[in-house]
């Protein structure tokens, strides 16, 4: 399965992926190219660093964002991707987009959704206070973080936690559930029933996705 990878930012995540990638970690699924929106995100210096295709589209030259989104297709297609996932990618995408890949748009949300969508979620966890975050993979769809959601990975918030300490457990849980995720979809392991989705377990072994 060609996975198609778009970032805007530090490309943690991405790293996360490559590095699973390299060890053969990823099954079936193999990074076909990485995309980015930012010029000089660290995103798009971890997928050169990788070796691995890569295409720059900036949305600042764009008037719309549907040709925006028609230019990013483009590229995408010119890769042959199967499943698109968005590591850190601060753009909306359109619904032209989505109907080209049908649940097979994944994102990564650093919080237990449906709890804190959109931005600065790590700061609307913590100022909100609660003793459980988080971070979930979900297919995405046209609102904003409310797809169906694949898995998720709690930790706990300690009591002497600032936003920085909540902030960097949960990368480790998302740099360890969105290869997991990628893994299993490309070995066709998640169902999708409506608004549930199963991810089966791996045979004989494999990543353990926990749900919460």
């Amino acid at each position: 399965m060609n996975v198609g990878v778009l970032c805007s930012g530090s490309g943690t995540n991405l790293q996360a992926l490559i590095d699973k990638a390299a060890k053969s970690e990823l099954g079936p699924a193999r990074i076909a190219v990485v995309g980015v929106n930012v010029p000089d995100c660290a995103a798009l210096a971890r997928a050169r660093a990788a070796a691995l295709p890569t295409f720059v589209i900036d949305h600042r030259d764009y008037k719309t964002r549907a040709t925006f989104d028609q230019a990013v297709l483009g590229a995408l297609r010119s890769h042959q991707v199967d499943l698109l996932v968005l590591a850190g990618f601060m753009r909306v995408l359109g619904d032209e987009v989505l109907a080209a890949f049908p649940q097979r748009v994944v994102n990564i949300h650093p919080t237990l959704l449906p709890a804190f969508p959109g931005t600065h979620a790590h700061r609307q966890t913590y100022d909100y206070g609660v003793k459980i975050a988080g971070c979930t993979v979900h297919f995405v769809d046209a609102g904003v973080d409310t797809g169906p959601v694949i898995a998720q990975s709690a930790v706990h918030v300690l009591e002497d936690d600032d936003e920085g300490a909540m902030r960097a457990r949960i990368l480790v849980e998302e740099h360890r559930l969105l290869p997991a995720v990628v893994r299993a979809i490309a070995e066709r392991r998640v169902v999708v029933e409506g608004r549930r989705v199963r991810v089966l377990a791996a045979k004989p072994t494999g990543d353990v996705i926990r749900s919460l």
